[in-house]
């Protein structure tokens, strides 16, 4: 029974840390595209795919800052100003308008306003 009982501790153990590794590595592809997307698109966008391909492998959610990096339609990671276009609504209700120039997918996110 004990030994059962250790045998499960262990592999939860083991499961945390291989996450843990998973999202250090995630954080790293990241930052890592991001400095890169300047002298090499096509590394760039490999390293960000990595990064979603562990994400999805480990069953992790990806954090809010680094899902905005993609696109919701052709889940291409899209850079504000290199291949993506950024828009600030006009309206009463402040959004911002981010499109995609690869597949032309606009998607909105509204700004509170401040109090």
């Amino acid at each position: 029974m004990y030994y059962v009982y250790f045998r499960y501790h262990i592999e939860i153990l083991r499961k945390q840390i291989v996450k843990e590794i998973a999202k250090e590595r995630i954080d790293l592809l990241i930052a890592n595209a991001l400095l890169e997307v300047r002298d090499n698109e096509k590394l760039a966008y490999d390293q960000a795919m990595l990064a979603k391909k562990i994400a999805m492998r480990y069953r992790l959610k990806l954090p809010y800052h680094i899902r905005q990096l993609y696109c919701k339609k052709c889940k291409y990671f899209i850079i504000p100003g290199r291949n993506a276009r950024v828009r600030i609504g006009r309206s009463n209700t402040k959004a911002l308008r981010i499109t995609c120039l690869k597949c032309n997918h606009i998607y909105r996110k509204i700004l509170l306003p401040r109090k």
